[in-house]
């Protein structure tokens, strides 16, 4: 039996930590790639605005920069203090991706940033652009070790149990590379990370126009956003499309509980857009569907069928009685590692002892399990089907939405109309919506495959360190107190180098001035 005020903070604590990283993690991804472009159009042009609006964007990143580095490093450490049986268990698999993301992209990105923002005298352009190029390179290959680790927790390929070690081992790192569920997460988090940057320059370019400060800066920011954010946005909902297609074959219960489906449909399946999930009685209440549209999303056929909870929860009892054989063979060759019919009986029954370790949740030796126990296990394999309905929803809404709002940003910075003002409005107050949108994300990532810390292998429960809970709650609040903090501080720097403006500002050329010597620096405001 396990403490479960333990295990909740545990993960109370975890969460946290990595709601704080989620904050600054999508504006890097997303600035980092919007100055290559901006740099490059500097470097094709010549034309010192590009110069001018790709330092000022660059000062705000660095900013981003910072925390995002000091919230992503207190995470790796929670491995060890907070999960040890965790990182005992799988760290041969987990610990590789993680290691190679702090020797390889880390390393990168903290080698070249010196390089971006102080070598603009010493560089020649094309060598700048080449830094500043790395450190992009750097920030998207952070993202990629990161979500191949975290992947192989949602889809564990490429790894098996070793009866001899007690531990998970690598069998095939290029399928943990190459995982699925890894490259459809990767893709559709990078792209929402572009989204953020872009309705992030977007509303400040928007603010700037209203004000009437650094037009020249604000209009080019403003036109590189929009086309980058509508590509962006267009590839969120395309990719989380991809998602989607991955989870049915990879994560069908996640699957089952974002789209609240108790019981399995005729194919094709239909969607929910609207329904109050109930836990209680199994059922979604006043449910809306648009008809065969999960079917072709998630089986891209007419035909497929897109597995129900309550099945999903019988099929989960059966692996749950499977395991508890393996789990049996496990501790015979504990006592006894030459016993050839305790290690015939675990090859038959391996792949289902992660099933067996959810009952150790009611019982401390599953294999004294009662008939109610085993059915109590299989349904804690249904995450909060009420959350996930709705965070997906949200979420989901949120991507279509960007979609429509970088359509109208692109059409009026395609048509020179950088004087609506209603829009440059809107622009400013939906700046905090990607963040929103990126968390939920997580949220339904992290929440869809609970109870699970690896899927089907190690439930989250067995997973934590021996804390207490004063120990967890002393971390809890000084980690809550020390981000929130330095949140704060970031925020205030950003606003402060907002109003600043650029470090050296150009205004939109003349006539004369184009005939004669180009642009003339003029005055800030």
């Amino acid at each position: 039996m396990v403490d479960m005020a333990v295990i909740e903070l545990s993960r109370l604590q975890f969460a946290l930590t990595a709601l704080y990283h989620f904050l600054f993690v999508p504006l890097t991804l997303g600035l980092s790639f919007m100055l290559v472009i901006m740099e490059s159009i500097y470097v094709m042009t010549g034309r010192p605005i590009w110069r001018t609006v790709t330092r000022f964007w660059a000062k705000l990143f660095g900013i981003n920069f910072v925390l995002g580095v000091a919230t992503g490093l207190t995470m790796e450490f929670e491995f060890g203090t907070n999960w040890s049986y965790f990182s005992h268990y799988v760290g041969d698999i987990f610990g590789a991706p993680l290691a190679i993301e702090g020797l390889m992209a880390f390393f990168l990105e903290a080698t070249f940033v010196g390089l971006m923002f102080f070598g603009w005298d010493k560089l020649s352009k094309r060598q700048h652009l080449f830094t500043t190029f790395m450190v992009a390179l750097g920030s998207n290959l952070s993202a990629l070790w990161i979500l191949v680790a975290n992947g192989w927790m949602q889809h564990p390929v490429g790894s098996r149990f070793n009866s001899d070690t007690m531990r998970m081992e690598v069998t095939d790192f290029m399928a943990v590379l190459f995982n699925p569920v890894a490259q459809a997460k990767f893709v559709h988090t990078v792209s929402a990370g572009y989204v953020t940057a872009s309705v992030f320059i977007l509303g400040v370019s928007s603010w700037y126009l209203l004000k009437g400060k650094w037009v020249a800066v604000a209009r080019r920011s403003f036109t590189v956003a929009a086309a980058f954010g509508l590509a962006s946005s267009l590839s969120v909902v395309v990719l989380g499309d991809e998602s989607g297609y991955a989870l049915t074959d990879n994560q069908k219960m996640k699957l089952a509980s974002l789209e609240a489906m108790w019981h399995t449909e005729p194919a094709p399946a239909g969607i929910a857009v609207f329904g109050i999930p109930s836990l209680e009685g199994r059922e979604t209440r006043y449910e809306i569907k648009i008809p065969y549209v999960l079917g072709l999303i998630s089986t891209r056929s007419l035909t497929g069928e897109v597995a129900g909870i309550t099945e999903l929860v019988a099929k989960a009892q059966v692996r749950i009685e499977n395991g508890v054989q393996a789990y049996d063979a496990v501790e015979k060759l504990k006592v006894n590692r030459t016993d050839m019919a305790a290690r015939e009986q675990f090859e038959r029954h391996k792949l289902d002892l992660g099933y067996a370790m959810l009952l150790k949740r009611f019982v401390a030796d599953p294999r004294t399990a009662t008939p109610d126990q085993i059915v109590q296990a299989a349904w804690s394999t249904v995450p909060n089907v009420p959350v996930m309905f709705w965070v997906f929803r949200v979420m989901a809404g949120l991507g279509f939405f960007f979609i429509g709002f970088f359509l109208l940003a692109f059409y009026f910075s395609t048509v020179r109309r950088f004087d609506a003002r209603w829009f440059l409005r809107a622009a400013v107050w939906i700046i905090p919506l990607p963040w929103l949108a990126a968390e939920f994300g997580w949220v339904l990532a992290e929440i869809g495959r609970q109870p699970w810390a690896i899927e089907g292998v190690l439930p989250t429960f067995l997973g934590a360190s021996s804390l207490t809970v004063a120990q967890l709650w002393t971390t809890i609040i000084g980690f809550t107190l020390l981000y929130g903090t330095l949140a704060v501080i970031e925020v205030r720097l950003m606003l402060a180098a907002i109003r600043k403006g650029p470090l050296e500002h150009i205004d939109e050329p003349s006539d004369a001035a184009v005939a004669g010597h180009g642009y003339t620096p003029l005055p800030a405001e």
